[in-house]
């Protein structure tokens, strides 16, 4: 059942830019409720339908408009982060079997990643696809830190890195080996910038809660990776670029908006901290956002950028 927060105590705008991205009056909508940890949202315009993972029930859900909730996928070997690839199937990533995967039409399963060097991976946790068709994750370790999310394992991997994969050769290398953990990830929409979210302070207090910006040249030669973004509550840990390339993240009191430069414009405050989002609906202006039990729904007046790992309406 979809229930509606109050509307006054959604939207705090720190920036007057933040009023042209979002419309004041437009409701939190609770569309799902009723899990422990929900995540990776992907929206797939061709059929209406929002997926997202339950990650400690082994799950990915399907909601569609009018419908309601129902069963994708179950096992679902732990899936954490989903994004399309440009043939719009499905890329996930698995804690369970420590592996990236893609679902091809006919349903079945093809492994694109599990393995680094020969050692198994840690827990890919976010994915985004890139306009050549190259896949680009996170690989933190907190699927194998316990058996809530996964299964309790040792560390193979030297570090927690970001990787790149080429899925028609199978090369995978890794780009960026500097994070305590990184997490969510996203291109700018001309793909001159790759940002990855650190969220290593869920554990270790001292990490920054930033999400760090890298400059990728035509090569895919990555550059810089000083922090762009701070977030002020909780941590980032999903997160979206908008078609303006505004910053959409999750954070501890909601979903956090910064511009380009870093400058926070606004936020979408919730009564539960958010782990993901994604852009749809049918005009491709619904931000859909994860959070702890519940998924929701609220209007905003810009759509995501394809490049960043939105699907628009109609994909």
């Amino acid at each position: 059942m979809t229930t509606q927060t109050s509307l006054f105590d959604v939207f705090q705008v720190i920036d007057p830019r933040f009023r042209a991205l979002v419309n004041t009056m437009a409701p939190l909508e609770r569309i799902a409720t009723g899990y422990t940890w929900t995540e990776g949202p992907v929206w797939f315009g061709d059929h209406q339908m929002l997926l997202f993972s339950e990650i400690p029930s082994n799950r990915v859900l399907r909601w569609q408009p009018g419908l309601g909730v129902s069963t994708f996928r179950a096992p679902a070997d732990f899936t954490n982060g989903n994004t399309r690839d440009r043939q719009g199937r499905l890329i996930s990533c698995h804690h369970g079997t420590r592996s990236v995967t893609r679902t091809e039409p006919d349903g079945a399963r093809t492994v694109l990643a599990d393995r680094h060097k020969g050692r198994r991976l840690n827990s890919p946790n976010d994915v985004v696809v890139k306009s050549d068709g190259s896949i680009w994750f996170t690989d933190p370790s907190y699927g194998i830190i316990s058996n809530l999310e996964g299964y309790r394992a040792p560390q193979e991997q030297d570090g927690h890195f970001v990787y790149r994969l080429n899925p028609e050769t199978g090369e995978l290398a890794a780009v960026i080996t500097d994070f305590t953990q990184p997490n969510g990830l996203a291109f700018s929409p001309d793909e001159s910038r790759l940002y990855v979210a650190e969220s290593g302070s869920s554990h270790d207090p001292s990490c920054p809660a930033v999400i760090r910006a890298f400059d990728l040249d035509s090569a895919g030669h990555l550059s810089g990776g000083a922090a762009l973004v701070t977030v002020d509550c909780g941590l980032p840990d999903g997160f979206r670029v908008d078609s303006a390339g505004n910053i959409w993240t999750s954070a501890g009191d909601g979903v956090q908006c910064f511009a380009p430069d870093g400058t926070l414009l606004g936020k979408i405050l919730m009564p539960e901290r958010a782990s993901n989002l994604c852009f749809g609906g049918p005009r491709g202006h619904d931000l859909f956002i994860t959070a702890t039990s519940s998924v929701y729904r609220i209007f905003v007046d810009i759509t995501g950028a394809p490049s960043a790992g939105a699907q628009p309406a109609g994909t």
